[in-house]
């Protein structure tokens, strides 16, 4: 309680240097808090609408469909499974695919297509198909008064065969029981543009992709989502249990994307770097202003060793009276630079050029407010104001009365 006191008595009697000092740890909380909510928040942002622009955030195939795309790697009696899996706490939504490249043909121009076959409804729930930009009304199912199948394609196949809305498209492909797949579909809709996913798709019904394939109730994929891509692999490990068929493999979307999830977290590990840039230069500025009154305050540690205080009690002062400025600094800190972490949680800074991640344009920075991007940096301010107060510290404790009364 006496360190206390003490503390608290030269804090307010060197108000200049306690500001400055505080100043510092408050910038430097602010810096690092910053620094981590912007990092997070983008991140997490593109991983959101990488995962919900069509991977989901769990995905379940047959056998090892996943490292060897086949045809006939299928996933039995589908509808049984999506059932199983939306009774599995947490499971927000779940979609079949089905997934065949065909050579697409209209009039005298042809192209390779990559035929995906999905349930409308579900997919409207699981990933933002339906809200991509496109000419046409969003894949219902239905058929055209002639009977074809009406399909929504990519532009970029739509510009490669000339295609406007209400043109035939011919699809021509392997069927699943070795027969030649073909079939006349109407071009209802075209989706995205020459540099989205969608780019060369073919999105049809899942009745009309079965037909079409000879897949009676199989697919390939079904795709899953949940409210946040952190909860993905135990959402998997959940979903796994609950339909128990050593046939298929449950993988959460670290596995499905492997390379872009590496590639996100290398270069999340590596802003680390920019956060102890910025925690040393702020060590730097304390340290020399806890060094700084240390060695103004050498006559008073002389008295206070010659009325018999101990070198550990000098040592323990610095160091308390070091820690509280830190406190003070992380409340100041905190207090300031909380609103605007919050308004770029809302509008985020925008960018003066899109950057392109996995053919998805990202127009702003947008920054993340949690508990982990405002608590890390109260540890890494106290820590540091801890370790500068070392030094001073074990220096001051160590002055003889006869070197403090000797001092300028």
């Amino acid at each position: 309680m006496l360190l206390l006191k003490l503390a608290i008595r030269n804090i307010l009697r060197q108000r200049r240097r306690s500001f400055l000092t505080t100043l510092s740890m408050a910038l430097g909380y602010f810096m690092a808090a910053f620094t981590f909510s912007v990092v997070e928040g983008s991140y997490g942002n593109i991983i959101d609408i990488f995962t919900r622009d069509h991977t989901g955030h769990v995905q379940i195939h047959a056998g090892d469909y996943l490292d060897r795309p086949s045809l006939y790697k299928q996933i039995r009696d589908v509808e049984s499974v999506v059932g199983k899996v939306q009774t599995v706490p947490g499971v927000l939504a779940a979609t079949p695919r089905i997934f065949a490249p065909s050579l697409a043909y209209a009039g005298d121009k042809t192209s390779i297509a990559s035929v995906v076959g999905i349930d409308p409804k579900r997919e409207a729930l699981t990933t933002t198909l339906s809200q991509k930009d496109r000419i046409g009304d969003y894949l219902t199912g239905a058929m055209s008064p002639d009977g074809y199948d009406i399909v929504m394609i990519g532009s970029a196949l739509a510009e490669t065969l000339k295609l406007k809305i209400g043109d035939e498209l011919v699809l021509i492909g392997q069927g699943v029981d070795g027969s030649i797949a073909n079939d006349i579909f109407i071009v209802g809709s075209i989706v995205g543009d020459k540099d989205s996913s969608e780019r060369i798709k073919v999105f049809l019904s899942m009745d009309a992709a079965q037909r079409y394939l000879s897949m009676g109730n199989t697919a390939h994929e079904i795709a899953i989502v949940t409210d946040s891509p952190d909860e993905a692999e135990e959402l998997a490990a959940s979903i796994e249990a609950e339909i128990a068929d050593a046939t298929l493999s449950v993988e959460p979307w670290q596995v499905v994307e492997e390379i872009f999830y590496n590639t996100m977290t290398a270069d999340k590990q590596s802003n680390k770097i920019s956060t102890l840039i910025i925690m040393a230069i702020v060590a730097i500025g304390v340290l020399n202003a806890v060094l700084m009154s240390s060695l103004e305050r050498a006559r008073e540690y002389g008295l206070l060793r010659a009325i018999g205080t101990q070198p550990r009690q000098v040592f323990a002062m610095i160091v308390v009276e070091t820690m509280m400025l830190g406190i003070i600094g992380c409340i100041a800190g905190f207090v300031l630079g909380l609103p605007l972490l919050l308004q770029l949680t809302e509008t985020g800074i925008p960018m003066p050029t899109p950057v392109d991640v996995g053919g998805m344009a990202f127009d702003a920075i947008l920054a993340e407010v949690s508990l982990t991007t405002l608590g890390l940096p109260v540890i890494l301010v106290m820590v540091t104001s801890f370790l500068v107060s070392l030094w001073p510290g074990f220096r001051s404790a160590r002055i003889t009365p006869t070197q403090a009364l000797q001092a300028v």
